[in-house]
């Protein structure tokens, strides 16, 4: 049983007092998704704890800024290091706060990791520029961190995604404030505990709270870019906020994505990896391959291999070994699965399996469902237009290549799709045709380090993974230098 601890915001390299905290701030309970059990306790920050945690970024600014990309690479690699020295236990907290595997949430660790190790690497080769206009005539290109970054991570991959976001950002030189979803903070908590041992104080803040919380953070005026992974809704938000203080934002946020299984497709590969597209994680992933295209041609046969896959995904504790199917982050969540669960049975689809909350001892204290699989959904309705954020995979049959084309497109999101064929020539015509961030040939849901990773549409703007990101995080500055001595007489040019 994980320990229940309390747990504060952590500003400038230690984690506040309870008792610094303002009488009206709530104090909330973080639940395992797995058994209701409480895992911590956690103080909501409100607006004079965020202007704290900004103010201690601030101070840290110039300082971490002006140490050379070297130096703050080689602080990245140490912390690195710590984060693997205690990767075993980040996975178990990650896992009985989010409910997902540990057999996931190490793959993540062990990824975060990795990710801080390319960025630590990448960051000594994200070269300046030197252009010369005429032979005593230069324009010297840098690259400068804005100062300090609010950053806001979502429950579902909350180390992955701090790690995405924060190595980048420290990286090209910012501090940083982060906001972790209040109900899955844990890990960034200690994430921030580890990464004291290593970073300067105030360089790394995390802030914790709900949605007023992060409106505090995207409001602050001395806030210089913000970066957000959530829900379409709350991205808007967070993007007229940025908008208001003319200042820049980076979002991922909702996907639909299309997984496109042509006759000729790697058959054995393509149905294992497309039932865990839409099963890990439980289906809270915003890349899932919710929406399956078979070709009419092998549409009946792949129905009843994934009906018997389906049937055989063991859910269970996050922390067994064997467990492949964790619970859903919350009863609000569970509900709103069942809501299109029933939804899609309304529309005529046919329910194959799945779709009913599991129940029965351990079962009954947690949001399980089960993995659910819909066939001959209808390309434009409800289950296969809107994010359901659970295990539901929506099979659609398709005729021809521009069919499958026409059917993927039909979405608001564009962040991720799948194409798998043996003709290598298809995959990539095919995949240059999808209207997405991301495009996987003959495979799904890798994003190693150094692949680029982001949206289209209402999927959101901005890169993260890639050395891209490196770009993304800083600004642009050129300083022109004449080395002549002679002036320009701009009235005589004139004339």
């Amino acid at each position: 049983m994980h320990e229940q601890r309390t747990y504060s915001s952590f500003i400038h390299g230690s984690f506040i007092s309870a008792p610094s905290q303002r009488a009206d701030e709530t104090r909330r309970q973080v639940l395992a998704p797995a058994d209701g059990s409480i895992l911590a306790e956690v103080y909501d920050a409100d607006v004079t704890v965020v202007d704290q945690a900004v103010q201690a970024a601030c101070d840290a600014s110039a300082a971490w800024a002006g140490r050379s990309r070297t130096e703050r690479s080689d602080v990245l690699f140490s912390l690195a290091d710590a984060l693997a020295a205690e990767s075993e236990r980040l996975a178990r907290i990650e896992a009985r706060d989010t409910g997902r595997p540990v057999v996931e949430t190490r793959e993540d660790v062990a990824a975060t990791v990795d990710q801080f190790r390319y960025v630590a690497s990448a960051v000594r080769v994200h070269q300046d520029e030197l252009v010369q206009h005429t032979p005593d005539s230069y324009s010297m290109i840098e690259r400068e961190p804005y100062g300090v970054a609010g950053l806001i991570v979502p429950w579902n991959f909350p180390f992955l995604i701090a790690g995405w976001k924060l190595a980048p950002a420290l990286a090209a030189g910012n501090t940083c404030v982060i906001k972790p979803a209040e109900l899955a903070p844990l890990s960034i908590l200690e994430l921030a505990r580890i990464a004291d041992s290593v970073l300067p104080p105030g360089v790394l803040n995390v802030i914790t709270g709900d949605g007023r919380t992060g409106a505090a953070l995207c409001t602050h005026p001395r806030v210089d870019i913000l970066s957000f992974t959530g829900s379409p809704e709350t991205g808007r938000r967070v993007a007229a906020a940025a908008a208001e203080r003319t200042v820049p934002c980076l979002l991922e946020l909702g996907g639909k994505s299309a997984n496109i299984l042509f006759p000729d497709a790697p058959m054995e590969k393509a149905l294992v990896t497309a039932p865990m597209s839409i099963l890990f994680a439980s289906g809270q992933m915003c890349n899932a391959g919710s929406r399956l295209l078979v070709h009419e041609d092998v549409y009946e046969s792949v129905l009843e291999e994934l009906v018997q896959r389906f049937r055989s995904i063991r859910p269970g504790d996050p922390l067994d070994e064997t467990t492949r199917l964790g619970p859903l982050i919350s009863d609000e969540q569970w509900r709103r699965v069942e809501s299109y669960v029933a939804e899609g049975q309304n529309s005529g689809a046919r329910l194959l399996c799945g779709g009913r909350r599991l129940t029965g001892g351990a079962f009954d204290r947690g949001y399980y469902v089960e993995p659910t699989l819909f066939a001959d959904v209808d390309p434009d309705s409800v289950i296969a237009q809107e994010e359901i954020f659970g295990p539901v995979l929506c099979v659609i049959p398709f005729r021809d290549e521009a069919h499958a084309v026409d059917i993927a497109n039909n979405s608001v999101y564009g962040l991720a799709g799948g194409v798998w064929t043996r003709d290598w020539a298809r995959g990539v015509r095919v995949a240059r045709q999808i209207r997405t961030g991301t495009v996987w040939v003959n495979e799904y849901n890798l994003v190693p380090s150094g692949s680029p990773f982001g949206g289209y549409r209402q999927s959101g703007f901005g890169r993260e993974v890639h050395m891209h990101a490196l770009s993304e995080f800083s600004q642009t500055k050129n300083i022109f230098v004449s080395l002549s001595d002679k002036p320009v007489d701009w009235y005589a040019l004139e004339q």
